[in-house]
């Protein structure tokens, strides 16, 4: 039996990805807000003001290609990051200089979750499905998958529109599939739970 990997719809994804380009809109125009705030102090920093701005033109940039479609490669969203985490350090490391320490750290704690947003986005790129080894089962799941070995599945049951998979630890599993399985696929599910599970479902 070869491992199946099986396309399945997940709310919680699509949910993410019809909100993203919201929220990157929201958080550009927060960010200039701010930027436009801070030139207006008698006390301001040209560089920071420049940092802000570069931020906030990435992000439109982002929202811009996101809606085109231009940035389904994970490559592109982490060239993204990068720029955005580059420019929120540099800007934590510039307050910090200049004595203003939990505004600096702030910034740069900020930078640390943009890391952590693109591992976020790079798992949501990814096409959400169930896999089926010998080994186990992997679910999709956020903020990454799920993988349970046989030995930690106590119920197993699909149909050619859906899957349910229950496990030890009082978790459930059900998920939709995106295209109904074909006889051969749904044929090969149960020969997995015959020689793992020892039941046909």
């Amino acid at each position: 039996m070869d491992a199946l990997f099986l396309p399945v719809i997940h709310p919680p994804f699509q949910q993410l990805r019809r909100n993203a380009r919201f929220l990157h809109l929201v958080a550009a125009s927060l960010i200039i807000i701010h930027a436009v705030g801070h030139l207006l102090q008698p006390n301001r920093s040209m560089l920071y003001f420049i940092c802000l701005f570069l931020i906030a033109f990435d992000i439109v940039i982002l929202f811009i290609s996101k809606q085109n479609g231009l940035t389904e490669q994970p490559r592109i969203n982490l060239i993204f990051r990068v720029i955005e985490f580059i420019l929120l350090v540099g800007m934590g490391a510039e307050l910090i200089s200049k004595s203003m320490v939990i505004a600096g750290s702030i910034h740069i704690i900020i930078g640390v979750a943009y890391c952590y947003l693109s591992y976020c986005e790079n798992t949501v790129s990814k096409e959400e499905r169930v896999s089926i080894h010998h080994t186990g089962v992997s679910v999709p799941s956020l903020p990454e998958g799920k993988f349970f070995i046989w030995s930690t599945i106590t119920h197993l049951t699909a149909n050619y529109s859906s899957i349910s998979i229950e496990t030890s630890f009082d978790k459930s599993y059900y998920f939709e599939f995106e295209h109904n399985l074909q006889f051969e696929e749904m044929d090969q599910i149960h020969e997995f739970c015959r020689h793992y599970l020892g039941v046909r479902n």
